[in-house]
This record gives C-alpha cells, structure tokens and sequence, in this order.
C-alpha cells in the first residue's frame, strides 16, 4: 500500500506503534528470557523433563501460529481487521500471562497450557502488528521505523526486568516471581493502549466477489504473493537460509535462561541481571550491525554476526565458569540480535521499490513456518541425553542433566552451521539487480 499525503502518519501514530513493541518485548523478556521458562522447568516440572516439555510447549505453540497466521493475515488485510485481530491475540497474551500467577509445583498440563495460550496470543498478534507497519512507514522509511521500534522495543524488556529484580532481591520466592508474571501482563497491556486508540488503520474493507469466502480470497491471494516472489531467486534462497539459522537463533532464546539454571545453578535474580546484560548487548549488537550492513554490506555483515553466534555456542559448551556465562551470554545477545536486524534489511534490499510490504509480509509468514521444530528438537535431545547419561554411565541426576543439555547445545550449532552455508550461495549482487530489473521493467510495462 503506498501513501499519499493526506495519509502521512502523525508523530503520535509511530509512537503507539513504538509503545506496543515497548510492552510485547516485556513479555519476551520475563515469560521466554528470564523468568517463567526456568520456572517451570525447575520449580514446577523439575530435572531435564521441564526442558522437554519446555520445548514441546514452544514448539505447540510456535506450530499454531505457523499454520494460522497465514490465513489470518492475509484475511486481516483483505477486511481491513488488523487492528482488531491485534486486539484479540493482544489480549489472550495478556491475560493468560496473568493467569500463570496461579501455576506452582506439579501444575505440569496447566502451566503447559496457559504457557501455550499467551505464546500463540504473543506471536500471532506480532503478525498483525508488524503488517501494520507499511500504513505507518513508506518504503523508503521502514527500516528506520523498524529499528527504533526494534531499539524502544528492547527498552522496555529492559524496564520491565529491573522493575521486577528489586522485589525479586529484596523478599524473594514463588510466590513473588508469580506476582512478576502478573505485572508483566499489566506492562504489556498498558503499553498496547495508545495502538488501539492513537493509530488510525489505513487499509479499507474489500468487498467479497460473488460465490467467495474469506478463507477462499485468503488462499488466492497466498499463492499469488507467493507467485509474485518465487521469480527472485537470491531473495527465495535467502528465505531458505533465514528459516534454518533463524530455529538456532529461538533456540538460543527460548532456553538461555534454563541453561543458565542447569548448567550454574543460577537464582532467579541472577537470571533476570543476565537477562539485561543479554538484552544491553542487543542493542549495541542491532546499532552497530545495521552500520556495518550499510559500509560493508548486508551479506557480509550477516555472515559475521552468524559466525558470532555459533562462538558462544561452543564456548558455552566447555565453560564451567558462571562469570564466563555472562560474557557468553553478552557475546550472543551482541551477534543474534544483528542476525535478527541484518536479516530484515536484506529482505528489504531483495525488494523490488513499491513491493517491500508484500515481501516483508513474506518474510515473516516464512519466519514462523519452521520456528517450531528448533525448540522442540533440543528440549527432546537434552532430556534424551539425560536419561542416556543416567542410565549408561551412572551418573547423578544432576550431573547428567548437565551433561545432556551440553550435548543439546551441538543442535543449536547445527542449525546455525547450515543457515550459514545456505547463505553463502546467496549472490547479494544478483540479488539487488533483480529488484532493480523488476522495477524498470514495471516502469517498461506503464
């Protein structure tokens, strides 16, 4: 959708927009980063079976949202609904994060469930959230909107933590770190009002063609967008690679925090300072790479943030230092979050001019389709190896899960290894040309 001036967004607009990513990364931040994953691995399910069914809940959830979110954005545009379907996944996140104050100790399939009902409210209302960002951005400007909302974002994950480290610290045990999850909730809804009431969603109803249905205009116009960007070939073998390395990248995330409790014995206050530590090496990590996509080029630059993100991999594999964790953890939160940044530029390099919603609509459908096997495959390989430590070589309990999360980390190594390869048959050059040929020959065309 291309705007006119008369539909020039306010200031106030991009900042409710800004606001929303300000509260959703809060809930990234307490639920997936620091506190409720290693709460319910260790307090409410305990030892590496909280792992599996950790990452068989990620991974439920990620599958939902990968078969839905397709139709459901695509039936949003068509209805002019975006807004609306925001609100409703905004709000199931929100309130089954409140709702996970009442999980404690053996609350295995409810803490399971009401995990999987926020994750799948969390990531579905991403989708409409990010496709509302053609209406507030010309294509020339979302890569800047983008980042700050990606930097104001990080912000308020930080916020949020520090908000809940003092009470945290200072008194201490399950029942506040329930409270936590409680006020994350309140932080993210709050944050998400000025979307609701400030942004005014640009995109108009179409009406229905005779003899059709929502779910028959949302698959029609699927194949079409897929049909429009197959023919870029640098751009669907990019998408190839995003899919593989970006599962190690979820994977990093969706079990920092339980890595930390496994293999240090860390509290839940020194997974919260960690998680800040992560979260201030993010924001560098996007500034920096986005300078040095610009200067050295955005392949390269990926190439490199990649190559980072699989040191702390295997460091984290022979380290027995908690101090060293931090640097590991400072390390990875550097790299992956230019991974993740880099990343969103390329597609935007690998548009043609006029298309960049539709490929970055794409780009985060594709993102989801696959996100779900990675955090399910190291939850199962480090119970796996756990029950293969304590069985064949006689270990303790402790010792084992250890020793089995240790071997899950090659997982993790592996799926970033072969994005890595997949990208390095990606011809950055051919890339751009091809986007370049596709507008000179829509203007050839006119």
């Amino acid at each position: 959708m291309s705007m006119t001036v008369a539909e020039k967004p306010t200031r106030r607009e991009r900042w409710a927009w800004y606001l929303y990513d300000f509260g959703n990364s809060a809930y990234a931040a307490v639920v997936l980063l620091a506190i409720y994953s290693a709460y319910f691995k260790g307090e409410v399910v305990g030892g590496a079976e909280g792992s599996r069914l950790w990452g068989l809940a990620v991974g439920i959830a990620m599958l939902f949202v990968a078969i839905t979110s397709p139709v459901l954005g695509t039936i949003a545009d068509f209805s002019g609904a975006k807004k609306r379907f925001l609100f409703f996944y905004t709000a199931m996140a929100c309130l089954f994060t409140a709702v996970l104050f009442f999980i404690q100790k053996g609350d295995v399939l409810t803490g399971m469930l009401f995990f999987i009902l926020a994750e799948i409210g969390y990531r579905s209302a991403q989708v409409f959230y990010n496709a509302l960002l053609p209406e507030i951005a010309s294509p020339e400007e979302i890569g800047r909107i983008s980042g700050n909302g990606w930097a104001i974002g990080s912000a308020g994950g930080i916020i949020c933590l520090l908000l809940v480290l003092l009470p945290i610290v200072v008194i201490g045990g399950a029942l506040i770190v329930r409270l936590a999850l409680v006020f994350t909730a309140v932080f993210f809804a709050v944050s998400a009002v000025p979307i609701f009431l400030w942004l005014r969603e640009r995109a108009e109803p179409q009406e229905l063609p005779a003899g059709e249905n929502y779910l028959t205009v949302a698959l029609e116009r699927l194949g079409r967008t897929i049909k429009a960007v197959r023919k870029f070939r640098e751009f669907i073998k990019f998408i190839i690679a995003f899919l593989i390395y970006n599962d190690g990248i979820l994977m990093i995330l969706d079990f920092g925090a339980i890595l930390g409790a496994v293999l240090y014995g860390m509290e839940q206050q020194e997974l919260i300072i960690f998680m800040i530590i992560v979260q201030l090496a993010s924001v560098a990590g996007a500034y920096l790479f986005g300078l040095l996509a610009d200067d050295f080029g955005s392949k390269r630059s990926l190439v490199i943030s990649l190559l980072l993100t699989i040191v702390p991999v295997f460091w984290l594999y022979f380290s027995y230092s908690r101090l060293e964790f931090y640097f590991i953890g400072a390390l990875a939160g550097f790299a992956l979050t230019g991974v993740q940044s880099v990343s969103r530029t390329v597609v935007g390099m690998f548009s043609p001019p006029g298309q960049s919603a539709e490929f970055y609509g794409f780009f985060a459908v594709t993102g989801r389709t696959s996100s779900f096997i990675g955090p399910t495959v190291f939850g199962l390989l480090a119970a796996e190896a756990t029950k293969w430590y304590a069985n064949t070589r006689q270990m303790a309990a402790l010792a084992a899960e250890q020793a089995g999360h240790r071997v899950a980390l090659f997982s993790i190594a592996a799926f970033l290894l072969v994005g890595l390869l997949m990208l390095l048959l990606v011809n950055e050059k051919k890339g751009r040309a091809a986007a370049t040929a596709a507008l000179e020959g829509d203007s050839t065309d006119g």
